[in-house]
């Protein structure tokens, strides 16, 4: 093998990311706790991945649509209510939910059990919004409506009431 030919150690492969049952960054948004499994940083930007407890009776976020990203959620306990435009979805665990761009959607645990959802986002913009929202909270303030319509937009995000 010529010099020039020879593979430069120089160049590093991509580092191979484990994260542990009690590691990763953990958001907690009211009585939802979100651990942030891959915010990203491993995959080049073009995944993440979280697990969320939602509380019993917990209302997700307003009904709204990604522009730039696929939302993926797999049950893994407990059942979770989607509401995709006007149908509702009651996924049990081992349910998978798809959620392409452009598609309004919100889910809910209507239950008085605990549920376990991980969340796929793809690529990686939207984790930023959960740590936004954790941050006003954290300062005291209610989230209000408008806030989280903010939020939502600096994520190429909007409520689904506004027109496709």
């Amino acid at each position: 093998m010529t010099e020039e030919a020879k593979p430069s150690r120089q160049q590093a492969e991509p580092a191979v990311s484990v994260v542990g049952p009690g590691d990763g960054e953990m958001i907690v948004l009211g009585t939802t706790r979100m651990r942030v499994l891959e915010d990203g940083s491993h995959t080049g930007h073009r995944l993440a991945i979280a697990e969320s407890v939602l509380a019993p009776h917990a209302q997700g976020p307003p009904q709204h649509r990604h522009a730039r990203h696929d939302e993926g959620f797999y049950i893994l306990s407990g059942t979770v209510r989607f509401t995709v435009g006007d149908e509702d979805h009651d996924a049990t665990a081992g349910t998978l939910v798809m959620v392409p761009p452009g598609t309004p959607h919100t889910f809910a645990n209507l239950t008085d059990q605990p549920a376990v959802m991980l969340s796929t986002f793809t690529p990686d913009l939207y984790v930023q919004y959960f740590r936004d929202l954790q941050a006003e909270l954290a300062d005291g303030r209610p989230l209000t409506p408008q806030a989280n319509i903010d939020a939502m937009s600096r994520y190429a995000t909007e409520p689904a009431t506004h027109p496709a």
